[in-house]
């Protein structure tokens, strides 16, 4: 072969793929979501998933999704955006772009715009109807952040740790 390979990842792809590989991290028994903050040059800044604040057992605080409020997982959790924000290698967000499996909250939003990243790109919006993602669009719009659904150009990548 004489020329470039030419099936490579575009920078969509391939900041996606880092945030859906991070949301593995997450113990969570039902809900993985992982995000990654690239800044202007494509160097990844942050990564995170969704989990309980350091020190905090995962084996002590519950993983319910339903129950009374504190028997639940939500007055734990940290977000994926949350916990890319804060583990980011430089307190400069400003212009980032933050890639996400599912589209951020309303908490999240707050602190994904309080951070100064310009664009988010989501792969999913399965909570669009909910009131928390739609204060999240009304946010973004009046701050002028702009934010745009991640169309994959193929349905999976498979990643070998074999090497040859």
């Amino acid at each position: 072969m004489t020329g470039k390979r030419t099936d490579y990842l575009s920078w969509d792809e391939y900041f996606m793929a880092v945030a859906i590989l991070s949301g593995h991290r997450s113990k969570d028994p039902n809900t993985q979501v992982g995000a990654c903050v690239a800044n202007s040059r494509n160097k990844i800044v942050g990564v995170g998933y969704n989990g309980f604040p350091w020190r905090c057992s995962d084996d002590e605080l519950p993983w319910a999704r339903e129950g009374a409020y504190l028997d639940t997982k939500y007055p734990y959790v940290c977000h994926a955006e949350l916990n890319a924000v804060l583990n980011s290698i430089t307190n400069d967000l400003q212009d980032c772009r933050l890639y996400v499996a599912l589209f951020p909250c309303n908490e999240c939003t707050k602190v994904i715009i309080q951070a100064g990243i310009r664009e988010i790109i989501y792969l999913s919006d399965k909570y669009k109807e909910t009131d928390s993602v739609r204060a999240s669009k009304i946010m973004l719009e009046k701050s002028s952040t702009v934010y745009r659904q991640f169309i994959p150009p193929r349905d999976s990548l498979v990643l070998n740790f074999k090497v040859d």
